[in-house]
């Protein structure tokens, strides 16, 4: 979903190769065309990888709001529960690359199936520490449920990103011949399989909290992560990623290692790190990449801290654990308008899709001061939603316009981890201003980091014309 409306390279295998299947479908209908396309994935990784992948992912996008709400229900203290959803963020983006750099020389597997047995007694942890500390609202006395949070994210299992980093590999073959529409579709499915987590987690947490206990929602996610990321740990796909070799080769290593796996990066990335434009290059490059990495840490500051302002405002008419059905509103609304964008029409350039959409979010999220009861805050979720799953699936394309050649999933991966850090960001700092002035000083922060996204997308807007230009020239 996320890459395939205006994906990494230009569109000129779509045309030829534009279902990413066999031959016959070639010249079928767009409708038909579509849906054939991602009919591809099975018979490149097997039917039980998808459903596998999908819900192995799941544990970490309930983590955070589920730290959250059982940290702010048992202790009482929004400051505590945002510092414990935040220290669950933290850890995650600083584990993340931790992992990866381990599973590229170790190999997918054994990591996984260790960062699963952890991440359980971590989980395990938080919700023996969150009791322990029930009823305190100082911080400092609430460092147990907190390190517990923090040893959480560092050892969440990257399922995504790892992901991310088989189909490089599933794919390479194709690629070798100049067919990148494996991958493109690939990479699609796995943004839809993120937006899909992002509502899903939400929504669970909500409703097991809300319906039975606040503890139930992270027991869960432990038991899923304790059966379905074996499963996707020892899923044969992991083989055939090859493992980077221990001792560093200078030449060939750059192009096909690395966490952008080895997948596939030798075709690709051969052609872009010569030697006379790497100086210059590699600065402009990182630039590009930094806009949508920050742009995605905005769009993570803006979930956090609706999070925290919803456990607030939900508390003044319900209960806090109402916060994640409220937030799963805006998931949903998120998720029905970023499946859209496949639809929207070539003409409609990403990064005017950017500018747009951060606006709506920006004029948008004024409206989340007004609700005053459950459900006209519904009716402002429901709106808010519409231009969040577009700006992410924009977001997400425009990583992969601008990664550098070889280097695709680790650009993927720094905008995961974006949202993380911005998701922990948010939530503490939105914690700490519902403590004090009430879901409207939290929502501040939301309203801020909508602004700040919209500024981006006008620099990225130029930035990428000026990558089209100098293309053009040369």
């Amino acid at each position: 979903m996320s890459t395939s409306t205006a994906p990494q390279p230009p569109a000129n295998p779509r045309p030829t190769m534009s279902a990413g299947t066999d031959a016959p479908a070639n010249t079928d209908a767009p409708r038909r065309q579509f849906g054939g396309r991602f009919a591809r994935l099975p018979a490149l990784a097997g039917r039980g990888f998808l459903p596998i992948g999908l819900f192995a992912r799941l544990p970490l996008a309930m983590l955070t709001l589920g730290t959250l709400t059982l940290a702010t229900s048992v202790t009482g203290s929004y400051a505590v529960g945002g510092a414990a959803a935040g220290a669950v963020g933290i850890g995650s983006a600083v584990g993340a690359p931790i992992l990866g750099w381990l599973a590229d020389r170790l190999g997918q597997r054994p990591v996984l199936l260790v960062s699963a047995v952890l991440n359980v007694v971590a989980v395990l942890a938080v919700l023996a520490t969150a009791y322990l500390t029930s009823g305190m609202h100082d911080l400092g006395a609430a460092w147990g449920v907190i390190a517990a949070a923090l040893a959480a994210g560092l050892s969440c299992p990257q399922v995504g990103p790892l992901a991310r980093v088989r189909w490089m590999a599933l794919t390479a073959e194709g690629r070798g011949a100049g067919d990148t529409s494996d991958l493109d579709v690939a990479l699609s499915y796995e943004s839809t399989a993120d937006e899909l987590t992002f509502v899903l987690g939400p929504a669970l947490v909500g409703v097991l909290a809300s319906l039975v206990a606040p503890w139930l929602p992270l027991a869960l996610a432990a038991a899923l992560t304790l059966t379905l990321v074996p499963a996707f740990a020892v899923h044969r796909t992991h083989a055939a990623v090859p493992r980077r070799a221990a001792a560093p080769r200078t030449d060939c290593a750059k192009t096909g290692t690395g966490n952008s796996g080895n997948a596939g990066a030798g075709t690709e990335s051969t052609g872009s790190g010569s030697a006379g434009t790497r100086p210059g290059s590699r600065l402009a490059g990182l630039a590009a990449v930094a806009l949508p990495v920050l742009a995605m840490v905005c769009m993570g500051t803006f979930f956090g801290s609706t999070q925290a302002a919803l456990s607030a405002f939900a508390a003044g008419f319900a209960t806090s654990e109402a916060a994640g059905l409220l937030y799963a509103v805006m998931g949903i609304s998120s998720a029905a308008a970023a499946i859209s964008v496949a639809y929207w029409p070539a003409g409609f350039p990403v990064a005017a899709r950017w500018v747009t959409g951060a606006a709506a979010m920006a004029g948008l999220s004024v409206m989340l001061f007004l609700p005053t009861d459950g459900w006209s805050m519904v009716l402002v979720l429901l709106a808010l939603g519409l231009p969040v799953g577009p700006v992410m699936v924009t977001v997400f394309a425009i990583g992969g316009l601008v990664a550098p050649a070889g280097r695709l999933a680790t650009v993927m991966t720094a905008l995961a981890s974006g949202i993380v850090a911005g998701t922990a960001l948010g939530s503490s700092i939105g914690g700490q201003l519902a403590q004090e002035g009430g879901h409207q000083a939290a929502f501040l922060v939301t309203a801020a980091a909508a602004a700040a996204l919209f500024a981006l997308g006008t620099v990225a807007a130029v930035v990428v014309r000026s990558r089209k230009r100098t293309a053009q020239a040369s």
